[in-house]
């Protein structure tokens, strides 16, 4: 089973499954933050239509982006310690097919982590929630509180479930200036978003993403 999976996973990520590498993100022009800040709304209803694979990373980085030399971020961390992971439920992005993605922010890289996409399971551990199987990916953003903890102890849990605030609002701005639309979900039932992901981390806030359903 094991060998199976690896190997889908390797043809959704390239040769050997190596790391799908992402359009660099754009870092000048585009839609004025005062702009994006009056337009962003919380949708619930998408189109059918994918999303470009270089909106996909613009928007990962965004999130979780490096910054500099010395691997400061897009969102600010406790200390610098930097405890959450953003994982990329794919469902209709051109140029990537449908699995669930890890973002690396270091190198503005995509790992594949499962396949295939799991829309319908979010989609169940979130209340049925439409707007996570319209959506042309589910921005998950997760972490580890132990990780912030080594320095901060008790304190963790309130600056790293801030930090998860913080690159969620990034996410969604951007969306805004890339002409797409989001709504951040956070009534879910974790233990079955972890079984659907397949990860270890825990799932903060599940952010769909897609073009807004005109009606």
């Amino acid at each position: 089973m094991k060998t199976a999976l690896m190997l889908i996973l390797a043809g959704v990520a390239g040769s050997g499954g190596e790391p799908v590498q992402l359009p660099p993100p754009q870092t000048s022009d585009g839609m004025g933050l005062h702009q994006a800040l009056a337009q962003r709304r919380s949708v619930r209803e998408y189109t059918d239509s994918p999303i470009d694979l270089k909106d996909l990373g613009q928007l990962l980085w965004a999130g979780q982006g490096v910054t500099s030399a010395e691997g400061f971020r897009t969102a600010p961390s406790a200390g610098g310690l930097y405890p959450l992971t953003l994982y990329a439920a794919v469902r209709a992005v051109d140029g990537l097919q449908s699995a669930v993605y890890r973002y690396l922010p270091h190198t503005h890289a995509l790992a594949a982590t499962r396949a295939p996409h799991v829309p319908l399971e979010l989609w169940a551990a979130a209340l049925q929630q439409e707007a996570l199987r319209q959506a042309a990916v589910v921005i998950i953003v997760a972490g580890s509180v132990e990780i912030t903890a080594e320095k901060y102890g008790d304190r963790a849990p309130q600056y790293a479930i801030l930090e998860a605030g913080h690159a969620a609002q990034n996410v969604m701005l951007e969306a805004v200036a890339l002409g797409l639309a989001s709504v951040p979900i956070g009534a879910f039932y974790e233990g079955q978003v972890k079984s659907a992901l397949a990860i270890m981390e825990e799932p903060w806030l599940l952010i769909p993403v897609g073009r807004r359903m005109i009606r």
